[in-house]
């Protein structure tokens, strides 16, 4: 129901207000350094909950909606700390169930030998990995089954994304927009799944790891980006490269590769074989039908909606293209900081146009190719 925050000379106390009792646990990550306090799946009610200074131990937090099941906070810090026991006060005076946490300014060193996810969870994480990283598997049907696309709103729960400057989150159109496509491919006869189609969160590795196992035949990740110049406007198609198109490209990959962290999701083992799978890339045959499709998406998005007029097919080393074996598109719909890109983004009639746009443009790629016509070698060899 609330959150407050009290900055003492002695210690940072943040403190929940809930209206049942609630199993909790609280923990703490390193770099960059957080706590991360776990709560099961609660009704948001929050109106103006207390914001720190910025200067204290804690620079900001952040709350929302995790995995299925889970709610999280994740406080952001300035400084190392420590974490008392948390307490449980009884409803009083007007006010429910409050649980009540003390932050102490400690050293770096203690707070980083204490930092670390719990061990199931690290296994749960450790396991999506397993499954992302892996080498490609055989195909699971025959050559006339349907083919399976992959539709993966980005952010989600406890990570909004961006928000534009008419209030609309991220996480909200894109996930709007993933339902609306693939209510559209589903009906054109299309094996649709979803790396989430409701408002939680979903760790990087993870989205790689549920396209990779459903054997998809083609990804799509739906973004909607921001600039500081309000005037930059259009959509985008991402497709993956290491060293990325240009700074530009690289520091949106930058900041999309960010949602784990904001969402508290331990990164200390990142230098696992996902971090290297660019190595695996070898098969240039999935980046080249990647690059495909997307410029078969342009074609018919332009009939649909603005296009980034300078250069809308970019590469960078975003994290959700990284499966070696899928073929993967991320598409920016658009600048939520361009009043009218984020104008039109909020209309039913942009979000149906879009999305038609995008299904016609997977019609396309997957559509046979045209039999050659009989001497048409010999034709051109004349």
């Amino acid at each position: 129901m609330d959150a407050r925050i009290g900055e003492h000379p002695d210690r940072t106390r943040f403190v929940i207000e809930v209206s049942d009792p609630v199993q909790l646990r609280v923990f703490t990550l390193a770099n960059p350094d957080r706590v991360v306090i776990d709560l099961p799946d609660v009704l948001w009610r929050l109106q103006n909950a207390d914001r720190p200074t910025g200067t204290g131990a804690v620079r900001s937090y952040r709350y929302g909606p995790f995995r299925p099941g889970d709610s999280r906070f994740v406080i952001d810090l300035n400084r190392p700390v420590s974490v008392a026991q948390p307490m449980v006060l009884p409803p009083a005076d007007g006010y429910g169930y409050r649980i009540v946490l003390d932050l102490f300014e400690t050293t770096q060193a203690k707070f980083d030998a204490s930092a670390g996810w719990p061990a199931d969870l690290r296994a749960r994480e450790a396991a999506a990995e397993k499954v992302a990283s892996a080498p490609p598997a055989l195909p699971a049907r025959g050559p006339s089954a349907r083919k399976i696309v992959v539709i993966d709103p980005g952010h989600g729960g406890i990570d909004t994304g961006t928000t534009g400057i008419n209030g609309m989150q991220e996480k909200d159109l894109v996930l709007d927009e993933g339902l609306i496509l693939g209510r559209l491919l589903a009906r054109r006869g299309y094996d649709v799944h979803y790396t989430r189609d409701s408002d939680i969160f979903i760790p990087l590795t993870e989205r790689v790891a549920i396209s990779r196992a459903d054997h998809a035949d083609l990804f799509i990740s739906l973004h909607a980006d921001s600039n500081p110049d309000s005037q930059v406007n259009g959509l985008s198609i991402y497709t993956l490269s290491e060293r990325g198109s240009d700074a530009e490209a690289a520091a949106l990959a930058r900041k999309e590769n960010q949602s784990d962290i904001i969402a508290g999701v331990d990164l200390s083992q990142q230098d696992s074989p996902v971090a290297s799978i660019l190595i695996d890339l070898a098969q240039r045959d999935t980046i080249n039908r990647s690059t495909r499709f997307a410029m078969t998406a342009l074609g018919q998005l332009s009939r649909a909606t603005d296009i980034l007029p300078r250069e809308p097919h970019r590469s960078a080393a975003f994290v959700v293209l990284k499966a070696p074996d899928v073929p993967a598109v991320l598409i920016e719909l658009g600048y939520l900081s361009n009043p009218g890109d984020a104008a039109q983004m909020r209309t039913d009639r942009w979000r149906n146009a879009v999305a038609q746009a995008i299904a016609a443009a997977v019609d396309r790629h997957f559509a046979p190719e045209p039999p050659v016509a009989a001497g048409a070698g010999e034709q051109a060899a004349k």
